[in-house]
């Protein structure tokens, strides 16, 4: 057999209804269905090489060969595509990611989008958008969220089949913006896939996912109407209810930092006083803040001046990943 390679590219993406918890943690079928934003100019490059040279899968992220817990969730996946293509071909994975990885910018969600694409097409493979959404959503639920592009819906289902995400808005539909304030680049003491695990054990996990379903579709329809103060209100909701879950789990969970909560009230006192601003924080520190793109660079400003804010990036919504 001969050498087959190919490079994708997947952005990462902010969720406005929070994914939180599994029905199945083997396969990442969620508790609860997710609405989401691809964040363009934010990426994750993934080349993926079958060699019949190699003896094992090897994974090099960031320049630097890696191990450990990383390498398995990666051999995971090559696994489940080798079946798919009915090859025994072992795979080099050279992945980079150009924003903090494990620190709450979803950065598991570009990486297994642009695995799942790179090594499907490497392999043969042509799989259609629904079909790689639940193959990226294996290796990290919201990486099924990366494979459309723009505004994206995952519909929570209860088997693999039922499982995956589709566009429910192009990258055009709404000028969005997304200032991510970074208050620590780094990783976060435990993952979001331990996290998942923990959701159970808090008393108000049950209560949140019931009531998701009424603010799934109140997000929806403020996304297709462009209705900035009734997407606020809902997306600050449903983050402050995943981080009171987290907060209650045991062990408790708590991501946020100083910084954090500045930036919060900050927030908060802005849209008091007129700003359409809100936030929204996934499993780490860092806070995406949202306003319309023409309040974008007055916020951003803002933002820099608040202590604790090393740095601020700013998305607008970003397209479905694509090989390059």
């Amino acid at each position: 057999m001969s050498i087959h390679s190919a490079t994708a590219i997947a952005c990462p993406n902010i969720a406005f209804i929070k994914y939180w918890g599994d029905l199945d943690p083997c396969l990442h079928i969620p508790a609860n269905s997710s609405i989401s934003m691809n964040l363009e100019g934010l990426y994750t490059r993934t080349q993926v090489v079958f060699d019949p040279a190699l003896r094992y899968d090897q994974l090099t992220l960031e320049g630097e060969p890696v191990g450990g817990i990383a390498l398995e969730r990666v051999n995971a996946m090559l696994d489940r595509v080798r079946e798919m293509a009915g090859i025994a071909t072992f795979a080099a994975v050279d992945s980079f990611s150009n924003f903090p990885i494990s620190a709450g910018i979803a950065s598991s969600a570009s990486a297994f989008a642009a695995l799942s694409l790179a090594a499907t097409t490497a392999a043969g493979l042509k799989l259609n958008e629904k079909e790689l959404s639940r193959l990226a959503r294996t290796g990290s639920g919201s990486a099924c969220r990366s494979i459309p592009g723009g505004f994206v819906e995952w519909q929570a289902g209860e088997s693999d089949e039922e499982s995956y995400s589709f566009s429910i808005a192009s990258p055009k539909h709404w000028d969005l913006v997304d200032c991510i304030v970074l208050v620590s680049p780094a990783q976060k003491p435990v993952s979001s896939s331990e996290g998942h695990a923990l959701a159970l054990t808090s008393i108000l996990q049950p209560t949140r996912v019931t009531d998701t379903d009424r603010r799934l579709g109140l997000c929806r329809m403020a996304i297709l109407r462009r209705d900035f103060a009734s997407f606020a209100e809902v997306v600050e909701l449903d983050s402050n209810l995943m981080h009171a879950v987290m907060i209650t789990s045991t062990p408790s969970l708590l991501y946020w930092q100083p910084a954090t909560v500045e930036v919060m009230h900050a927030v908060q006192s802005w849209r008091s006083e007129g700003l359409p601003v809100c936030y929204t924080i996934d499993a780490g520190p860092n806070v995406h803040v949202l306003c319309p793109g023409g309040e974008a660079e007055r916020i951003a400003q803002r933002l820099r001046e608040l202590p604790g804010v090393l740095q601020v990036l700013t998305a607008y919504p970003g397209g479905p990943a694509y090989l390059e």
